[in-house]
């Protein structure tokens, strides 16, 4: 069974306004100073532009080789994503919802790859001396999709557990 059109046009909206908010974000942290934290909320919120080379939390980095092995596998999961979208069912929303904020976020980082070299982040998260690794939107926007569709997983689980007949 395929989707309709406008479960491929709203697919496309919500791939696009994350794609446009994660870049416009990401425009405005590269007026940042590199590696300089500028407190945003004093207790434990930093803006702080940072670029990473590698994969997430600034591991498995390399050289240009690295860049290009990266940008594949974000080209693999993008091709995945519409595959997999495009194999649900009309009533499964929540789930294209899900599958295309990811899209727009691992577009979003691919697009820094290419064009920079690295991935620009620039949200620091800290609690006292503890910093969590800094992120972007993108990343925001991948997790969000990643709950989005747990939820929509368990939801799912629970329609067809409540629907199957009583022994």
């Amino acid at each position: 069974m395929s989707i309709g059109r406008r479960a491929w046009f709203v697919f496309g909206v919500v791939l696009v306004i994350t794609l446009a908010f994660d870049q416009g974000s990401k425009a405005w942290a590269r007026t940042l100073p590199l590696h300089q934290p500028q407190a945003f909320v004093d207790c434990c919120w930093d803006w702080e532009l940072a670029r990473n080379p590698g994969a997430a939390f600034s591991s498995f980095v390399g050289g240009t080789g690295t860049q290009i092995l990266l940008g594949l596998i974000a080209v693999a999961a993008l091709i995945a994503i519409g595959v997999i979208a495009s194999r649900t069912r009309p009533d499964q929303r929540l789930e294209r919802f899900g599958l295309a904020l990811i899209a727009g976020g691992a577009l979003g980082n691919l697009v820094d790859r290419i064009r920079d070299g690295a991935v620009t982040d620039f949200i620091a998260w800290r609690w006292h001396e503890h910093r969590w690794p800094i992120f972007n939107v993108a990343d925001a926007v991948l997790l969000v999709g990643a709950v989005v569709l747990l939820v929509a997983g368990v939801r799912e689980r629970t329609r067809l557990w409540a629907a199957r007949p009583a022994s």
